[in-house]
């Protein structure tokens, strides 16, 4: 099969196909025939960064999510051509992920799934929709009488957050700090130019999704009414932690500080999340699909950070 090897620090240019043997099935895990998958920012971090760390495994097919069929299910209980989704639990960093043709999963990170979204469509969902539910209603216990803050709509994870939220019925306000790309928050009930201060320009906050991270984060507790809520899941800000951080001071009387940590799916919030696209027939926002031939193409784009919506890559 063709699949993407990583040994060491790799730049998009450098990305290759390569030929290497099918994995074959074992107790407990399963061989799925990937039809496609979503391209993540951690999936760059491991290219340019975390390669070459001693905890990950090399060499190694990056990778952290995928949709496609059961090619071979051992003693798994699921079924040959059956359509799944896997992501998550070490995909890509423990071992082989989804930049191949063929990728061997752990069974119990493997979700069958019923779906008419497109292959295309679909593997736009599994790790973005994922998270985005947890944050929403995990971390922040969405209602449909909330106001969410949405800080950094403008990427994958924000779009979707957004269109969870405005299907459940919430008023959503979302931000970028890009003039250019107000009109992509045109799904927001009202889009805010970020200027990295927002307490005291936008009201009425009662939940607010941080996809900034620790750059914006004081002032998204800030922008939030008493009894509010803040996920803090992303890290577009590219700090990754707060140092001398004192929570008596930092966050706000009567304000919650949660995050959400997206390497635990299960078959139930899968099942709830593709239930509730196709009941409010929301339609993944692809930003860019690529055919896994211009696999170099598109991790270019990832690292170019100038698509709108998810990458989604064509096996």
């Amino acid at each position: 099969m063709k699949a993407v090897i990583l040994n060491g620090v790799t730049p998009a240019e450098q990305v290759a196909l390569s030929e290497v043997e099918i994995p074959k099935a074992k107790p407990g895990w399963v061989l799925v025939r990937v039809r496609g998958f979503g391209m993540n920012h951690s999936e760059q971090i491991l290219r340019l960064h975390e390669i070459d760390a001693d905890y990950i495994r090399k060499p190694i097919i990056p990778g952290i999510e995928c949709v496609g069929e059961i090619a071979d299910a051992f003693d798994s209980g699921f079924g040959v051509g059956q359509k799944v989704a896997a992501l998550m639990g070490g995909m890509g960093r423990s071992f082989d992920g989804s930049y191949a043709e063929y990728a061997l999963l752990p069974a119990r990170h493997v979700f069958p799934v019923r779906t008419e979204l497109s292959w295309k469509e679909f593997a736009a969902v599994p790790e973005t929709y994922f998270t985005a539910w947890g944050s929403l209603f995990e971390g922040l216990n969405l209602k449909p009488s909330d106001a969410l803050l949405v800080r950094g709509g403008t990427c994958a994870l924000g779009y979707a957050a957004i269109q969870i939220a405005k299907a459940l019925g919430c008023r959503v306000i979302a931000t970028t700090h890009r003039q250019e790309k107000l009109p992509l928050l045109a799904g927001a009930d009202e889009a805010v130019l970020d200027s990295g201060e927002l307490a005291g320009t936008v009201s009425g906050v009662t939940k607010a999704l941080e996809l900034v991270g620790v750059k914006t984060l004081a002032d998204t507790l800030r922008c939030t009414e008493k009894g509010g809520i803040v996920c803090n899941t992303g890290n577009l800000g590219g700090i990754y932690a707060l140092n001398g951080f004192d929570p008596i001071k930092y966050i706000p009387n009567g304000v919650y500080l949660t995050g959400f940590y997206s390497n635990r799916p299960s078959q139930k919030v899968m099942d709830e999340i593709f239930s509730f696209i196709d009941r409010n027939r929301l339609r993944p926002c692809v930003g860019a699909s690529y055919a896994f031939a211009d696999i170099r193409e598109a991790c270019a784009a990832l690292d170019g950070g100038k698509v709108n919506g998810k990458i989604v890559v064509e096996v």
